[in-house]
């Protein structure tokens, strides 16, 4: 069941790519960033004020927000920054770089999270697992060299490193689940509550320095419907993730894998919306990362 929960946050996932691709186009980072954050936050208290309110109502509808103590309010702030580093990285990665280029960098993702549970989670791979997992990373070299056709040298682009560092933190963020669900059981919508509360504070703080101060940066700002859209997919995406990682039998390796099933969405559809160039010669590594995927999904 924990497979087929992934696979629908793969769906959203990828539907929240091509929202925030257009939320970005020439437009303000951080404060899309913001909205994006806001616009989820507001989805999920709705449920939270609906949980205080009439508490059994809620709670028959599955919506069930726990109290937890401040230690643990601790352990989600960690997330938090761990996300709020991530995310203003690759922002600012997809503002400057084509969709086709920055997703498949970010499905290498799956490699970081691989040898963290090898090494924390003492999960066991098998031999499909490492041909899956190497097909992955090999194929997104193959996108380094497409790239430079579109003028990105992948060595001298600070971006290629912000996109990478922000993969690397995106990973380790998603170790870090598998403990705040499983380790300190908590449910989905408690952590998505909470994470998302604290990730504005660290937000606000940024933009404080970074957007408010600056008349012009402010005027430069262009609200779109698809910046609400990123957040309430977003949402969705994280709801059937952690339901996922709720499954004492999930495997953090193989789910971090199946979500990158995203990729087709963003590579295919996303290069025909935003008219990016090499889509043909994208569909070569894309495959090889999709049979890196199935690899690891038939071990």
């Amino acid at each position: 069941m924990w497979m087929y929960l992934g696979l629908l946050a793969a769906l959203f996932l990828g539907l929240h790519n091509l929202c925030k691709k257009h939320a970005v186009q020439g437009n303000e980072v951080y404060p899309v960033l913001f909205g994006t954050v806001f616009s989820g936050f507001v989805f999920i208290a709705a449920f939270y004020v609906l949980a205080l309110i009439d508490p059994e109502a809620a709670l028959n509808k599955g919506f069930n927000f726990q109290n937890i103590p401040w230690q643990t309010h601790g352990f989600i702030f960690i997330k938090s920054a761990i996300m709020a580093s991530s995310w203003v990285l690759a922002y600012q990665a997809l503002k400057h770089l084509p969709i086709t280029i920055v997703t498949p960098i970010r499905s290498a993702g799956p490699f970081f999270t691989f040898i963290g549970a090898i090494v924390i989670y003492k999960e066991s791979p098998n031999m499909f697992q490492w041909m899956g997992f190497f097909l992955i990373i090999f194929s997104v070299m193959l996108y380094s060299r497409i790239g430079k056709k579109e003028g990105i040298n992948f060595k001298r682009n600070k971006w290629i490193f912000a996109i990478i560092a922000a993969t690397f933190l995106g990973a380790s963020s998603g170790l870090y689940d598998k403990f705040l669900i499983q380790s300190l059981e908590l449910n989905p919508q408690t952590l998505q509550f909470w994470f998302c509360l604290y990730t504005l504070l660290i937000l606000s703080i940024i933009l404080g320095f970074t957007w408010f101060p600056y008349a012009a940066k402010r005027q430069a700002f262009k609200f779109r419907w698809s910046i609400v859209g990123v957040g309430v997919l977003l949402q969705a995406a994280d709801y059937f993730y952690f339901k996922a990682l709720q499954d004492p039998e999930a495997l953090i390796m193989l789910l971090s894998a199946i979500k990158r099933s995203q990729i087709i969405i963003a590579v295919v559809i996303g290069g025909l919306i935003f008219k990016e160039k090499n889509k043909r010669k994208k569909l070569v590594p894309l495959m090889g990362i999709m049979t890196g995927v199935f690899l690891i999904l038939y071990s």
